[in-house]
């Protein structure tokens, strides 16, 4: 599995992406326009039987390969987009756990890194380590001066059920991250001041990121029912509010908040923030982060993360 974040230096990836869920496939393509715009070339979503893709982090997600494959082929022609063979993918939040790995003190060699991380790793994971694809990107210093790492698991069954539907195609996908990883992109564009907030919701939960500049600080995946979320959206806003409060104060507040998905209402997040934090602030729509819908009848939500994969190929 590609790592998310270092390849995001000089990348060389397709303006190409396809977003997978439960119940739904999306496919982009994208093009940078003027003023730090950009659009989408072509685009195209399909509904899936809900069966097909079961997003599970322990579990096979596909049940019907064939059947996927036959509604990708469908897709990419509906979209213009089936001659193109270079693909970033996001997968849904389920399949991947996401880590931020900090060091108590610094080690005194490679070998007991390696082991401090495993341990840690084997820990928040719950699983084998050697039945997992790892990524893992070093991040800055926290406030204390302690090693911080970002890391992204996915067992490498599940990866390779969606790499072998996507080959079967005579696609070659570079880039497979979960999808919060490509919705995440829009609050690093453009060297926005303040931190940004991503909510990302599916029906099981929500996955929270909070970004400083381009890298994450705060990555919480939360399992919860749709009347549980407020609750757990307060739970959050105080970690975010008394634990990085002296850290926010030098750098700035929350500036910036960006829900996806059905489970958490956009205004009302938002609400809970200004309750919490004491900051007034709205949801970020396509056109705040700089991205122009060809139609109205294609969500910002469906598109967001293939669409934020796709701006990779200019960073």
């Amino acid at each position: 599995m590609p790592n998310p974040l270092s390849k995001m230096v000089n990348p060389r990836y397709p303006a190409t992406a396809v977003g997978f869920e439960k119940g739904t496939a999306t496919m982009v393509q994208l093009q940078r326009g003027r003023g730090g715009m950009s659009s989408l070339r072509s685009a195209a979503t399909v509904v899936l039987p809900e069966s097909l893709i079961r997003p599970s982090f322990d579990e096979p997600n596909i049940s019907d390969p064939a059947e996927l494959t036959a509604a990708l082929s469908d897709l990419a022609t509906s979209a213009g987009l089936l001659q193109q063979k270079r693909w970033s993918v996001a997968l849904p939040d389920a399949t991947s756990r996401s880590l931020i790995v900090t060091l108590e003190s610094a080690p005194a060699s490679r070998a007991e890194l390696e082991e401090v991380l495993t341990w840690k790793m084997e820990r928040g994971f719950g699983t084998a380590l050697d039945e997992l694809s790892i990524s893992r990107e070093r991040l800055p210093l926290d406030p204390q001066g302690r090693d911080r790492y970002m890391v992204v698991a996915t067992r490498t069954t599940i990866l390779g059920e969606y790499e072998r539907a996507l080959h079967s195609l005579g696609w070659r996908p570079g880039l497979i991250v979960p999808r919060h990883i490509g919705e995440g992109q829009w609050l690093t564009l453009n060297g926005s001041r303040g931190d940004g907030l991503l909510l990302s919701s599916s029906e099981h939960g929500f996955t929270a990121v909070v970004f400083r500049g381009k890298q994450p600080i705060i990555v919480r995946t939360v399992n919860c029912d749709s009347e549980e979320c407020e609750d757990e959206l307060y739970r959050l806003l105080l970690f975010y509010r008394d634990r990085r409060g002296g850290e926010v104060e030098a750098t700035g507040q929350l500036a910036r908040v960006l829900v996806v998905g059905d489970l958490l209402r956009k205004d009302r997040a938002c609400e809970i923030v200004s309750e919490t934090l004491g900051t007034d602030l709205r949801p970020l729509n396509a056109h705040d982060l700089g991205l122009q819908l060809m139609t109205r009848e294609l969500s910002f939500d469906a598109v967001a993360a293939p669409a934020g994969l796709a701006t990779l190929s200019w960073q």
